[in-house]
């Protein structure tokens, strides 16, 4: 393992951490009716349930209201390959 980038074995260890903290499980169901489980590591679960209490709902109620939100496409990051654009052809 020493014979990796230190970064590939940066990302080696946060792996190990993320997969031994305490993992919070919520079963929902979709807004096509599709039952669906969601993993909520221990900061995560904190905020989603001062929400769902914020709201006056269940944690599974608030997941299923938030698949109604509408996903917008956000911009490449700066690090993501790009597909090379053609150049406009003049005259």
């Amino acid at each position: 393992m020493t014979d990796l980038p230190a970064d590939d074995q940066t990302f080696l260890k946060d792996l190990v951490k993320t997969a031994r903290r305490k993992h919070h499980h919520v079963k929902w169901t979709d807004r096509d009716g599709t039952e669906r489980i969601t993993v909520l590591d221990q900061i995560e679960v904190v905020r989603f349930a001062k929400l769902a209490h914020q709201l006056g709902i269940s944690k599974p109620e608030l997941l299923r209201q938030a698949a109604h939100i509408p996903v917008t496409k956000s911009a490449p990051a700066a690090s993501a390959p790009t597909a090379p654009t053609a150049s406009p052809v003049s005259a």
